[in-house]
């Protein structure tokens, strides 16, 4: 499939701690994507994630919304333009995280926890990844994969290994309007 440019929105306060991308209606029509497929994401950097049903109100508008951590995955800010492509993610063999902000213990309950909660996940080595665990988010960082440079999904056969000391040099995205909710929904409610 060929590359699509979209212009980045933030996503809905529902979506903010979701993996996923909900893309202009049109655009999935015309290029036969569908809620459930994944797409590889190119801005700067390069990352992936599952597509959800596309926003009426963004239909026509060419846009792609994408909560701060996707962002972050794609090294893009909002109203910038990014290309995406339709793929067909690699089962992972392998996937090692490191906790980004924190030094952690990790047994072998956590590690199943955490492994059932990436299960399905896209990863693209590289990334940034938030699990909430019990109602706090833990940030990690996706340091290697096997295979390595590709789009993948976590199975159930996937080996995941947890680092206990963070990593150097990456940074949590700074918590947005979006994390905890927007006004307008708010006002809408009202």
């Amino acid at each position: 499939m060929s590359w699509i440019e979209l212009r980045v929105l933030e996503s809905k306060a529902r979506d903010a701690n979701r993996p996923i991308v909900r893309i202009d209606p049109d655009v999935m029509e015309q290029n036969n994507i569908m809620v459930g497929d994944v797409v590889e994401i190119a801005g700067r950097r390069r990352t992936a994630a599952k597509v959800w049903n596309g926003l009426p109100e963004d239909r026509g508008k060419g846009v792609i919304r994408m909560n701060s951590i996707l962002r972050k995955n794609a090294d893009v800010s909002l109203n910038e333009t990014v290309r995406i492509r339709k793929v067909d993610p690699k089962p992972a063999q392998s996937v090692k995280l490191a906790p980004v902000s924190m030094t952690i213990a990790v047994d072998q309950n956590f590690l199943q926890y955490i492994k059932q909660r990436l299960r399905d996940f896209v990863v693209v080595e590289g990334d940034v990844l938030q699990i909430y665990v019990l109602s706090q988010p833990l940030t990690f960082q996706v340091v290697q994969t096997r295979p390595s440079n590709s789009v993948l999904i976590i199975t159930e056969d996937t080996q995941i290994q947890i680092y206990e000391k963070p990593v150097s040099g990456v940074k949590i995205p700074p918590v947005t309007w979006e994390d905890i909710g927007d006004l307008e929904e708010a006002k809408q409610k009202i």
